[in-house]
C-alpha cells in the first residue's frame, strides 16, 4: 500500500505560524477582564497608560500569553529531540528526569524557603538541572556511553527524586504545604510576570539557539551509532551537549509555569503525522505545534469557572484521546 504524502513542511509551518498569531490575539482578550481589539490598538498607539486595560494588557496578560508559547514550544522542541535522541516514540522531558527533579526542587523550596514564587522557581530550575547532571554521571561511573543506559539513569534518578518528594510530602503540613506542592505538580501560568519573563527569556533562547546550531548532528543522531561515527558525529560530547541544552530549555520555563504534563510526548506525533518526515522540520514543527497548543489551553485554564483550572488537567484531557487513536492506527483499526 503506497504510504501518503504529509504537507509540506514549509506550508505547515506557515499555517501553524498564522494560527499562533491569531491565538496570541485571542488569549490577549480573554480573561477575568476582557479587553477588546479596539483597547489593544489604543495601547500600542498611546495615551492609555492610566487605564485598567493597559495595567492588564502589559502586567498580566501579555507576559502569561508569551510565556505559554514559550513553554509550548520548549515542550515540543524537547519532546521531538528526546525522540530522536533515545530512538524512542514514547521519550518526552521526564525521561532523564527533567521533570521529577523540578518536582523534587519546587517540594524542597516550599517546605524550606517559604515557598515563593522566586524560590519555587530557583528549586524547580535547580532541581531539574542538578538530576541530569547526575544522570551524565551515573552514565559516565559505568562506564558504557549508550541510549539504553542514559534511558536506565534517568529511570533511576527519577525514582529516586520520587521517594524524595513523597518523604518530603510526609512532613509537610497537610492544610499548606502539602497542597502547594500537589498544585504545582498541577502546572498553572497565572504566576507569570514582566520580570519572570525576563529571567527565563535568556536562558531560552540560548538553549534554543544551541540545539538550532547542533540540528545537523541531532538529525544524524537518529541513525544508529555506527552510522554516526562514518558520518563524522561525535556521539558523547553531540549528545552530552543536547541533552544539556534540552534540559535547560524545559527546565527555564517548568520553573515558572510547574509541571505541564503530555505536551512534549504528543506534539511530535501531532507534526510527524502532519508532514510524514523527521528532522529538523519536525523539530521545528513540534515546537510551533506546542505553542498552538498550549496557548488556547492556557485560555480555557482561565475561563472556564470562577477558579482558574490547573493547566495539565487540560493537556491530560487532549492528549488520551490522542494517544488512544496512536493505539488503534499502530493496530491497523484506524487508517
Amino acid at each position: 500500500m503506497k504510504q501518503r504524502k504529509g504537507l509540506s513542511p514549509r506550508i505547515a509551518m506557515a499555517g501553524t505560524g498564522i494560527l499562533i498569531a491569531v491565538l496570541f490575539f485571542v488569549s490577549i482578550c480573554i480573561g477575568q477582564y476582557p479587553i477588546s481589539l479596539s483597547e489593544i490598538w489604543g495601547i500600542f498607539r498611546g495615551g492609555m497608560e492610566d487605564t485598567m486595560a493597559y495595567q492588564v494588557f502589559y502586567t498580566l496578560r501579555l507576559p502569561r500569553t508569551i510565556l505559554a508559547l514559550m513553554a509550548g514550544m520548549a515542550m515540543g522542541v524537547a519532546g521531538s529531540i528526546y525522540q530522536i535522541i533515545f530512538k524512542n516514540p514514547l521519550a518526552s522531558p521526564d525521561i532523564i528526569g527533567v521533570t521529577a527533579g523540578a518536582n523534587l526542587g519546587a517540594a524542597a523550596a516550599i517546605l524550606f524557603l517559604g515557598g515563593s514564587a522566586a524560590a519555587l522557581a530557583g528549586g524547580a530550575f535547580i532541581g531539574g538541572i542538578l538530576v541530569v547532571l547526575l544522570v551524565m554521571a551515573l552514565v559516565r561511573v559505568t562506564g558504557l556511553n549508550q541510549t539504553s543506559t542514559y534511558v536506565l539513569a534517568g529511570i533511576v534518578m527519577s525514582a529516586i527524586s520520587k521517594a524524595l518528594i513523597m518523604t518530603l510530602k510526609y512532613f509537610a503540613d497537610p492544610l499548606n504545604e502539602l497542597a502547594a506542592i500537589e498544585f504545582w505538580t498541577m502546572g498553572s501560568l497565572a504566576q507569570a510576570t514582566r520580570t519572570k519573563l525576563l529571567v527565563v527569556a535568556p536562558l531560552f533562547l540560548v538553549s534554543l539557539a544551541g540545539l538550532f546550531l547542533l540540528r545537523r548532528q541531532i538529525g544524524l543522531m537518529a541513525l544508529n551509532e555506527d552510522e554516526c561515527r562514518m558520518l563524522g558525529v561525535r556521539i558523547r560530547p553531540v549528545r552530552l551537549s543536547v541533552l544539556l541544552l534540552s534540559t535547560l530549555l524545559v527546565a527555564s520555563v517548568v520553573s515558572v509555569t510547574g509541571l505541564i504534563a503530555f505536551i512534549g510526548l504528543v506534539v511530535p506525533h501531532i507534526a510527524r503525522l502532519m508532514i510524514k518526515r523527521s528532522g529538523t522540520a519536525l523539530t521545528v514543527l513540534s515546537g510551533l505545534m506546542g505553542g498552538a497548543i498550549l496557548i488556547p489551553a492556557d485560555c480555557l485554564a482561565r475561563s472556564l469557572g470562577s477558579a482558574e483550572i490547573p493547566i495539565s488537567i487540560l493537556t491530560t484531557f487532549l492528549a488520551v484521546p490522542f494517544l488512544f487513536y496512536l493505539m488503534c492506527r499502530q493496530k491497523g483499526g484506524v487508517r
